[in-house]
């Protein structure tokens, strides 16, 4: 894991390259990956799943990310339904297919390392001592993704009281 890592490079083991296994998706401080398929819309119309602990946010979205203006680093990330606007932000979800058909030629790996290497280097400080106790950072939930959860939980409240009282 990256404590392990960190600590084998401080003490100059002869390493010059990682691979990295069953680490990539599980930890012992986090025995899964937090990560599953949930449908958000169907047949044109949003849904959500309301699981106490895992409700989700309804509709097609976007994420747009902002950088603080003095540092340049990233200050915020807004989810937004798509086609809702910017923000002003940077938009990270990026069609790669159309149809079953891949719509640019994919990105090198040498590219990869760069806009990885750039991104580490905006990331607020904070979030790059790997011993730091738990940093934030804010996301925040548009307006109008609230106001489509708010009502599709108050269709859904409403079609289960009809569904109990008949």
């Amino acid at each position: 894991d990256e404590t392990l890592l960190r600590d084998l490079l401080a003490q100059g083991a002869p390493i010059d390259g990682f691979g990295v296994g069953t680490h990539l998706d599980t930890s012992s401080d986090a025995p899964y990956l937090d990560c599953a398929y949930k449908l958000q819309e169907y047949a044109g119309k949003a849904r959500r799943k309301r699981s106490e602990g895992k409700a989700t946010w309804p509709g097609r979205k976007q994420v747009y990310r902002e950088y603080d203006a003095a540092s340049g680093r990233m200050g915020r990330d807004i989810v937004t339904l798509e086609g809702e606007g910017s923000h002003g932000g940077e938009a990270l979800i990026v069609p790669v297919m159309l149809k079953g058909k891949r719509i640019d030629e994919g990105v090198k790996l040498d590219e990869i390392r760069k806009r990885t290497l750039a991104s580490y280097a905006r990331l607020p400080k904070p979030l790059t001592i790997l011993d730091a106790a738990s940093p934030s950072y804010p996301v925040e939930i548009s307006a109008r993704l609230q106001a489509l959860a708010t009502r599709l939980d108050a269709e859904t409240g409403a079609q289960s009281l009809q569904a109990r009282a008949s």
